[in-house]
């Protein structure tokens, strides 16, 4: 849904490092440096949201992260999903998989691809460390299945 002319990753690019560099879940920030809602998004509302960068709560960040995947219970403490909601339940036990920026419908399609293209090396060395981690084992089922 972002805007047709998004951001020049080039741009922001340090700022973007800055943020995908920190223990936190990026995709606030993301979303803050993306062009906004696009003039023809999809919503059933009269209002007109042409560059509005506001969290949709649509829930897809709270969904898709591994750390309340592993601890469900930590989704108990609110019932918003929100990408602030998401950096409160989570904080600085984010796994920077950036899993929350690539399903965010607000994020820009460039900087997806700078993290696709730039981070996910980072993001799979920092996987392969953990297989064989007794506290991930569903790391090593998903890996045995993949093999298989």
């Amino acid at each position: 849904m972002p805007l047709r002319v998004q951001r020049d990753v080039k741009e922001i690019e340090a700022v973007l490092h800055e943020i995908l560099s920190t223990a936190s879940p990026p995709v606030a920030r993301c979303r803050l440096l993306s062009s906004g809602f696009s003039a023809g998004h999809a919503l059933d509302i009269t209002e007109d949201l042409a560059g509005v960068k506001a969290c949709l709560g649509c829930g897809n960040c709270i969904d898709i992260c591994p750390v309340l995947v592993r601890e469900p219970r930590r989704r108990e403490r609110t019932e918003q999903r929100t990408s602030m909601a998401l950096e409160n339940l989570v904080d600085e036990d984010c796994d920077r998989c950036y899993a929350c920026v690539l399903v965010c419908p607000q994020v820009d399609t460039t900087i997806k691809h700078y993290i696709v293209n730039r981070r996910m090396i980072e993001v799979m060395s920092r996987i392969q460390e953990r297989i064989g981690d007794e506290g991930e084992p569903d790391l090593d089922l998903f890996l045995e299945e993949a093999l298989s």
